[in-house]
């Protein structure tokens, strides 16, 4: 997809209701010059609905959750899983405890709530609280295999008498009872009825409902206090309990009204009725983020997805510098609330009704909203179209220029726009480096000490993800790998960037995330940034020319594994797979995280670990792929490799995506290389064969260690983190043919 100059971007925190409204309504409808950032927690975003039918064990997590992954691709979004912990009003960028900034033109927060915990005791230990719902799901799976292990009926407590604490409490007694565990359910709230939001009629039968199923209700019950094994209320009565689920009134997140934006009495995001912000019209909210100044209405998601087509009308409206329209909220509306079994009750206004036949057709609506985020239209190749000039800068000189581009010194980035990127980039110090970063000059003055060798490499990449500042850090870990394998200490690193041909303001935020990705790792391994070069061009591109010291007679080189040795891979596989997946939106978020942490993953400790048990050969397994790196590795021997493919680790996804059809672009290159061996035919049947030709980033280092040490080299790269390292074959005296055979081990 060919993408216009950035001249404007979007910022979205939170992957809440409305968001990812707003991600696909810009992906049907793209707005050339306009760059979509969605950032959140995590990759996956539950579904409210469906959340008491995953918890009662009717939905699967895939089928309750929204992949923001594929959703952000689609719509040629950034996506940026982090968690903000404020926005700079003054600088209009979004804050994070662990990252740089991201900077907006516009911003929209559909961030979620937080729970309202009492303030007394110990929340962290004796409860349980379900927002946000995302962290509630990971302590939840928990939960349910403590109390399957309890001895004794377990007791649980409910602190919440809205339709959120009646649903949980007949889920979680429903999932309980069905793995045959004997439980007792109490619901606490302080008002004088459950469901007070609700009429009489629903408040009636779930009365009924909850009593059925052995579910006691205290009303007029204020819980002020918690602390592990019971539960006081204000009136003086304590009761005993194994755990405790907290479903009040959800809370306002504190970082809200810290950053200066105006907020309701309870520290809500206040907006109009255009969802603008009162004090800040460059900002919106939607969902439990955002509090209504002249409409109020419940937090719930039925409000959070109905806000989704008037923010993103708004949200376009506002880049184009066009009227906003007001978003006017049903007062009365439908709510559909479950049991925990395949019966519900409906509830809008005087009017409510229940039986099986309104969980089918809470089933039915709920199953319908998620496929419209599951079933995403084809990706178009298509060109993006002309840049709306409401959007304020003529696109011809958003570069700087008048659309004729020079070449030569004349493709440099500017030095002011150069000068903004690298504040705050401060390089590691190191004696060795004589003239660095610190104070810049024509070339940068390493010195290689006494006995030493300088081991030097070079590599660069387009874009394998679009957070930029992932990005860095990944081609920086890539491009230390060569280092590694030879067994060097990292010391210096030269950048290589191509930038766009995009606004200044722009370039100068892109190449400083890049930077800032890249200098993390480059700290943590001890090597100095100290200089680099950057240039004009069509696409983005990010590299990084890496120096390295290694005693002279140390260096351990491709070559040089003998019959006996066994081959040890320290990462799984599959990136090339995924990331194929990934750019045409069908990889799943999960598979995703999995291949941006294993190529996050530094090969410094590994490389370490392998050299100090022997290793007589190495390389790191990357754009060639396992079998290609592992032809350099054999070179002119006569030699015999069996490949135990079973072994052979694979990334969650990679498989799938293979037969999936997805696969690198270099992938059938790198299977042509099969032509310089001879290939047994079982190895080539194994399901896991074109897998030894996926191409990888930042991929594993592959090792010949003599067989006596591959034990302890196993137990200690595990012990190192290198939980998928694994004995991948091993290498055996030479077959007649001049050509090294590679066969499956049996």
């Amino acid at each position: 997809m060919r993408k216009a100059p950035v001249l404007k971007d979007l910022v979205l925190v939170g992957g809440g209701h409305s968001h990812v409204a707003v991600v696909k309504s810009f992906g049907m409808r793209p707005l050339p010059g306009v760059r979509v950032t969605l950032i959140s927690r995590n990759s996956l975003t539950p579904y409210s609905g469906m959340l008491p039918g995953l918890i009662a064990g009717r939905y699967s997590v895939d089928e309750a959750h929204i992949d923001l992954v594929p959703l952000c691709r689609f719509a040629g979004a950034r996506f940026v899983r982090a968690e903000v912990t404020g926005v700079d009003l003054a600088n209009n960028t979004v804050l994070f405890a662990d990252r740089p900034p991201i900077a907006w033109d516009v911003l929209s927060i559909n961030s979620g709530s937080t729970p309202s915990l009492p303030e007394v005791g110990d929340p962290d230990e004796a409860i349980v609280p379900v927002k946000p719902i995302d962290r509630f799901l990971e302590r939840f799976e928990p939960l349910v295999e403590r109390l399957r292990l309890h001895e004794g009926t377990p007791r649980i407590g409910v602190v919440g008498g809205g339709a959120g604490g009646v649903e949980l409490a007949l889920s979680v007694e429903h999932r309980l009872t069905s793995l045959g565990l004997t439980v007792t359910v109490e619901l606490f709230t302080d008002d004088k009825e459950i469901l007070t939001t609700h009429n009489r009629g629903v408040q009636t039968r779930f009365r009924r409902i909850l009593a059925k199923r052995g579910i006691e209700v205290r009303t007029d019950s204020r819980v002020v206090e918690t602390r592990a094994g019971r539960l006081r209320t204000e009136a003086g009565d304590e009761f005993p309990f194994d755990e405790v689920l907290w479903v009040t009134n959800a809370a306002a997140a504190p970082w809200l009204a810290a950053s200066g934006l105006e907020v309701d009495d309870d520290g809500f995001l206040l907006v109009d009725a255009t969802l603008q912000s009162t004090s800040h019209p460059d900002i919106f909210g939607a969902g439990d983020a955002a509090a209504m100044r002249d409409d109020p209405r419940p937090k719930s998601g039925v409000f959070a997805v109905r806000q989704g087509r008037p923010l993103a009308r708004n949200l376009r409206n506002a880049l184009l510098g066009r009227a906003l329209v007001a978003y006017r909220p049903q007062r009365e509306f439908l709510s559909l609330i479950g049991t925990g079994k395949a019966y519900a009750v409906a509830s809008r206004g005087t009017w409510s009704a229940e039986g099986r036949w309104v969980w089918n057709w809470k089933d039915r609506i709920d199953r319908k909203f998620m496929e419209r985020y599951r079933q995403l239209p084809e990706m178009s190749d298509s060109p993006p179209g002309e840049i709306p000039r409401a959007l304020g800068e003529d696109p011809a000189r958003a570069a700087n220029g008048d659309g004729m581009r020079c070449g030569g010194c004349g493709a440099k980035v500017g030095a002011e726009t150069l000068q903004a990127a690298l504040a705050g980039i401060e390089p590691v110090p190191r004696e060795d480096v004589v003239v660095g970063l610190d104070a810049p000059d024509d070339a940068a003055l390493v010195r290689v000490p006494d006995g030493k060798l300088s081991v030097l490499s070079v590599d660069a990449f387009r874009p394998m993800v679009e957070d930029p500042y992932v990005f860095g850090q990944i081609t920086a870990n890539h491009c230390l790998n060569d280092l590694y394998a030879i067994g060097a200490e990292a010391q210096t690193a030269m950048t290589i960037v191509t930038l766009p041909l995009w606004h200044e303001r722009k370039l100068a935020e892109e190449l400083r995330q890049m930077l800032a990705g890249a200098l993390d790792v480059f700290s943590a391994e001890g090597a100095a940034l100290v200089g680099g070069h950057t240039s004009e061009g069509a696409e983005l591109s990010l590299g990084f020319s890496v120096t390295g010291l290694i005693d002279r007679d140390a260096a351990l080189l491709k070559r040089g594994m003998r019959a006996g040795d066994v081959l040890i891979l320290t990462k799984a596989v599959g990136t090339g797979a995924i990331l194929a997946a990934d750019m045409r939106a069908k990889a799943k978020g999960v598979w995703v995280d999995a291949a941006v942490e294993s190529m996050l993953k530094s090969n410094a400790a590994a490389a370490a670990c392998l050299h100090g048990h022997g290793a007589r050969a190495c390389t790191d397994v990357t754009g060639f792929g396992l079998f290609g790196h592992l032809l350099e590795m054999v070179g002119d021997e006569r030699l015999t490799v069996r490949l135990d493919a079973d072994a052979l680790p694979l990334l969650d996804g990679a498989l799938e995506s293979v037969r999936a059809g997805f696969a690198s672009s270099l992938q059938p290159d790198n299977e042509r290389l099969a032509g310089r061996a001879d290939v047994h035919p079982q190895l080539a049947a194994h399901p896991h064969y074109p897998l030894l030709f996926d191409p990888q980033t930042a991929g594993g280092l592959l090792a010949a260690v003599p067989a006596g040490a591959v034990d302890g080299c196993i137990q200690r790269l595990g012990e190192l983190g290198y939980e998928r390292a694994a004995t991948v074959g091993t290498i055996a005296a030479g077959p007649r043919s001049r050509r090294t055979a590679i066969v499956l081990q049996g």
